[in-house]
C-alpha cells in the first residue's frame, strides 16, 4: 500500500513535459498478476445481470448522504463526492443478481446506495457459508480494486438495488484528473481496510 502512495504522490506532480497526466497505475495492477480467476470488467458484469443506469445526480445525492454518516468516508465532504461523478457508474439492479463472484480477479468495486446485497463464501466441500448482508452505505470489492487479488466471496443481490460502481480505469482517469482527490479516496479506503483486518486479526487471536 505504501507503494501504491507513493506513486500517488508523484502523480500529483505534472510532468513539465507532456503538461498533462497519463496514468494507467490502477488498470495496471491487473495486468500479469498471478492470479487464476478471470477478470470481469464491471462493463461485462453490468451486461450480464441487466443492470440499467441510474440518475447520476441521484445517485451523487444517495452517496453523499451515506457517506456524510460513515466514520471514515465522510472525510470526503460534499464537494469531493461530486467531483467524483464523473468516475462513477449508478445502476439499478434487479434482485437475485449475482455482482461479485468469487475467485473471480475484479477491477471495479461496489458502493450499495439502496437495497441489500448477500455475502456469502463458498467452501470446498459444496456449502455456501452466509458471512453477512450490506446495507446501504456498504462497499464491496474495494479489496481486489486496490490490489488487483481474486475475490473472495459471492455478493448477491437480495432486493432490487441501487449501486456506485467504481473500476480502475476510472480511477486512473480520476489520478489524472484529480490526483488530490484519488489520493484522499485511497487513503480511506486503505485505512478502512487496515481496521477490518485489525478486527479479524484479533478475533482470531482470542480463538486460540
Amino acid at each position: 500500500m505504501k507503494g501504491i502512495l507513493g506513486l500517488l504522490q508523484q502523480k500529483s506532480q505534472p510532468d513539465p513535459v507532456e503538461g498533462h497526466l497519463d496514468s494507467k497505475l490502477f488498470a495496471t495492477t491487473f495486468i500479469g498478476g498471478g492470479d487464476s480467476g478471470l477478470l470481469v470488467p464491471w462493463e461485462a458484469r453490468a451486461v450480464e445481470v441487466g443492470a440499467t443506469r441510474l440518475n447520476a445526480e441521484r445517485g451523487t445525492r444517495l452517496l453523499q448522504a451515506l457517506w456524510a454518516k460513515d466514520k471514515h468516508m465522510s472525510r470526503l465532504d460534499l464537494d469531493a463526492v461530486s467531483r467524483m461523478e464523473p468516475f462513477i457508474d449508478y445502476a439499478s439492479v434487479a434482485a437475485g443478481r449475482e455482482l461479485i463472484r468469487q475467485d473471480e480477479q475484479g477491477n471495479f468495486m461496489v458502493v450499495l446506495l439502496t437495497g441489500s446485497i448477500a455475502v456469502d463464501r463458498l467452501q470446498p466441500w459444496g456449502e455456501r457459508m452466509h458471512l453477512t448482508e450490506a446495507v446501504p452505505g456498504e462497499m464491496l470489492g474495494e479489496m481486489s480494486l486496490l490490489d488487483g487479488g481474486a475475490r473472495f466471496s459471492v455478493c448477491t443481490t437480495l432486493t432490487d438495488c441501487e449501486i456506485a460502481v467504481l473500476s480502475a480505469d476510472a480511477m486512473d482517469q480520476m489520478l489524472a484528473s484529480d490526483p488530490a482527490l484519488t489520493a484522499s479516496l485511497v487513503t480511506i479506503l486503505a485505512r478502512r481496510l487496515s481496521l477490518r483486518l485489525r478486527v479479524v486479526s484479533a478475533r482470531l487471536s482470542e480463538k486460540k
